[in-house]
């Protein structure tokens, strides 16, 4: 790879030494490599409450979620989880724990889910949410939360509730048995894409 951008026509084959279709120029040998995109995102604490927020845009809008987002460049994982609280909850947490490390293969994400505590009780909806509560457990809205990964990191949470010492929690086995199932009989399944846009 000579440099950031093709010099000249490029076109999708597996380069030498690699085992997939990539974008490729013959001219200068650019490679263009598609990597996955990450998301980091917090289960925000208060007290007995954890906070959720109602989605204002697509993909499930209208369905709640963590605080969570894309990565931006030149910021670690810790930053952007308390800048997507900031952004879509418009309040600050601490963040004290990687809660969970989340693979989704299909739409090539690698979610990175923190645990926090809210820093005061006020928040407010971002330009990416139209309703933002704080639920004790037995209120939260279990059937409309957006995603699988929203479940998973708040059951993953609960399992690791009162420990400031545990490994992050993973994908599902079930998860990704049911995947890999789906994708051989050349079906879909359903993905937990947390956020759509960051």
């Amino acid at each position: 790879m000579s440099d950031d951008r093709p010099s000249g026509p490029t076109q999708v084959r597996v380069p030498a030494g690699d085992d997939r279709p990539r974008l490729v120029c013959d001219t200068c040998g650019f490679i263009h490599y598609s990597n996955p995109r990450i998301v980091v995102g917090a289960i925000c604490h208060w007290q007995d409450r954890i906070l959720l927020c109602r989605r204002a845009i697509e993909p499930r809008r209208g369905y709640w979620t963590m605080p969570a987002g894309y990565l931006e460049e030149n910021e670690t994982t810790a930053e952007g989880a308390r800048r997507e609280t900031r952004e879509e909850a418009l309040t600050e947490v601490e963040l004290d724990a990687l809660l969970a490390i989340y693979d989704i293969p299909r739409i090539n994400q690698v979610q990175m889910i923190y645990r926090g505590h809210l820093l005061r009780p006020e928040y407010g909806c971002g330009e990416e949410t139209l309703e933002i509560d704080l639920f004790r457990w037995e209120e939260i809205p279990w059937n409309e939360l957006a995603f699988p990964s929203v479940h998973w990191a708040l059951m993953h949470d609960r399992e690791v509730a009162g420990r400031s010492e545990f490994a992050p929690r993973s994908t599902p086995e079930e998860w990704l048995k049911r995947r890999e199932e789906t994708v051989l009989r050349g079906g879909h399944h359903y993905d937990a894409n947390v956020t759509g846009d960051g």
